[in-house]
């Protein structure tokens, strides 16, 4: 089946001047679906690839095996400097390996981060949290370094001029947490940021911080859980609107408030999730993400590489190192 919601993305993002995009997968296949949308007139280009990654493949498997995944050729155009970023909506794990592989890790980073970006409940604000499942096991050092990945990629993406930095754990009190929390506590005082201590998980939806640290157990957990309550809440809504006239009346007079409530929950607005710390713009979208998302995906890659973030990081974990020394 062809990848529609990519092509259609692509094309949206073409469409709209985001960037020049190159397709990765079978040449065949990606030229008849362009030809169908008319899109041979964009700046697109197809770069054919034999093979693909599926969502059973595991992932260091498919790396040593499926050396022409459409995943792997868009990581190596990555590395040999002919495209500026990759964006995949594939197999979560592969991309992640592929990515750390091939594109390798920038000066000072210990560890890549999954960066994930959620709606607040204060009007024209968004939080990150970072990590949200590359690394299970971290390092009080990791934490600090997540912190200030997120806190550059919190300015330069979304717009926040002092983006206000928190480190998630089970009370705001300094003592509250695990031997890691308290610990990575003790660096985040100290190092040149925007710190303002322990964050709690209501948090992450009220605006109080911009940027929320934790390891990627946690906050994958947070991630999955934040996930189930969207959908829930929104099945709950769609039960109770239906469930009598005067309910089915109501939505119709208030239609353009419920419109504006998705939107802000819809996290195809924000593209997909940054793999912060290799070279090059990574932007991991989810498995079942629309055109919307890949779309706004290619925007925040191109924005990405435009606002030089990751020569950012090494400047600013630099210093962090040296201020320490």
């Amino acid at each position: 089946m062809a990848p529609v919601p990519e092509i259609e993305g692509a094309v949206q993002a073409a469409r709209a001047g985001y960037a020049e995009v190159v397709l990765v997968g079978p040449q065949d296949l990606l030229d008849r679906e362009l030809a169908a949308r008319d899109a041979r007139s964009l700046k697109i280009e197809v770069v054919h690839a034999s093979e693909a990654v599926t969502m059973e493949d595991k992932a260091a498997k498919a790396f040593r095996r499926k050396r022409d995944s459409s995943i792997r050729v868009a990581a190596r155009l990555v590395r040999d400097g002919k495209v500026d970023g990759l964006i995949s909506a594939g197999n979560t794990g592969a991309v992640m390996t592929t990515a750390k592989i091939l594109l390798g890790t920038l000066e000072g980073v210990d560890r890549p981060a999954l960066a994930q970006v959620f709606p607040s409940s204060k009007r024209g604000k968004a939080t990150v949290l970072l990590d949200v499942g590359a690394n299970v096991d971290c390092k009080a050092i990791h934490l600090e370094q997540f912190a200030v990945m997120g806190e550059i990629y919190c300015r330069k993406i979304l717009g926040v001029a002092k983006p206000r930095v928190g480190l998630l754990s089970n009370g705001s009190e300094p003592h509250k947490g695990n031997e890691l929390t308290r610990e990575a506590l003790a660096r985040l005082n100290n190092a040149p940021l925007n710190f303002v201590g322990n964050v709690e998980g209501r948090d992450l939806f009220n605006g109080r911080v911009d940027v929320i640290v934790a390891d990627g157990f946690i906050g994958n957990v947070a991630l999955k859980i934040s996930e189930g309550l969207v959908d829930a809440v929104s099945a709950l809504l769609k039960e109770a609107l239906s469930s009598s006239v005067s309910s089915k009346v109501g939505y119709v007079l208030s239609r353009k408030a419920f419109r504006g409530f998705k939107k802000r929950l819809d996290y195809s607005e924000y593209g997909g999730a940054p793999l912060l710390g290799v070279r090059g713009a990574c932007i991991i979208c989810h498995g079942g993400s629309n055109a919307n998302a890949v779309k706004n995906a290619i925007r925040v890659a191109a924005e990405f590489s435009e606002g030089r973030v990751n020569e950012k990081i090494e400047r600013e974990l630099a210093l962090a190192s040296l201020s320490k020394n």
